[in-house]
């Protein structure tokens, strides 16, 4: 029972080593479960009005850190969301929001209008202007909301580099789940319903959760054709090395310690 105790502790440990890492880099996502974003700050939404973030986080709120001229994912990545909206049966505006802040403080209500307008085109449905705002605001407090959501980027030259993710906020503000779209070159972003509406309840029911996304990464990769997660062999053998190497090394260990205690 103790090496299979010990065993598993070893592989929780460079399974988060692993995952460490990421935390490690200047451009990336430090994610900051149970902490709280400062909701005092305020910004300029999509109409030139301005607003507190405590305003506009009522309810489970989908957090994302875009920019509005960006030429990379984060339009496609707020393309994914729209599609995942239509297709969820959960109804904006009544059990979520959706909040985008820009985090190039050169952008103005302008920018962040055209963005919306281009996006509510796109929906099937019926969406209350309200239920998803658009936000621009200076570097000061743009950086102090990054800083607390752990979403770390850096400027170089108009564009930014950054990564891609929607963070799940309950209505006190509290960080629920961060939720990373997979990618492939073919078919762009993939997120599935069912995951981004557990996301949502959970974050209704204010559960701290883990992010599985790192675990199937690990294990699994996301087909978008089959809207399903598919074994990633190439990650789970390497798994499967480090935790025999693991098994070895505490046999060796607690082996000797036992026949030890036998002789005695």
């Amino acid at each position: 029972m103790k090496i299979f105790l010990s065993v598993s502790l070893l592989f929780t440990f460079i399974s988060f080593n692993i995952f460490a890492n990421e935390k490690q880099i200047e451009v990336g996502i430090d994610e900051q479960l149970g902490k709280t974003i400062p909701l005092q700050e305020s910004f300029v939404d999509e109409n030139g009005n301005r607003v507190l973030l405590k305003d506009l986080i009522t309810k489970p709120t989908v957090f994302a850190f875009v920019y509005y001229n960006c030429p990379g994912i984060c339009s496609p990545l707020l393309m994914e969301l729209t599609n995942v909206i239509n297709k969820s049966d959960l109804v904006i505006g009544v059990d979520f929001n959706v909040v985008v802040l820009s985090m190039d403080e050169l952008e103005t209500p302008a920018d962040a209008l055209n963005k919306k307008q281009t996006f509510f085109q796109a929906f099937d449905k019926n969406v209350p202007p309200e239920s998803w705002k658009f936000l621009t605001g200076d570097s000061a407090t743009i950086k102090k909301v990054a800083d607390g959501a752990g979403f770390h980027f850096k400027r170089q030259g108009k564009d930014f580099l950054h990564n891609g993710a929607f963070i799940f906020i309950d209505k006190n503000g509290k960080i629920c789940r961060y939720l990373f779209p997979s990618y492939t070159d073919r078919s762009g972003f993939g997120i599935l319903p069912f995951d981004f509406k557990m996301a949502v309840i959970e974050t209704s029911e204010g559960k701290v959760s883990p992010t599985m996304a790192k675990v199937l990464q690990l294990c699994f990769r996301y087909d978008p054709e089959g809207k399903t997660y598919v074994l990633n062999l190439t990650q789970i053998f390497g798994a499967v090395i480090l935790l025999f190497a693991g098994v070895f090394v505490l046999y060796l260990r607690f082996k000797p310690k036992k026949d030890f205690i036998k002789k005695r």
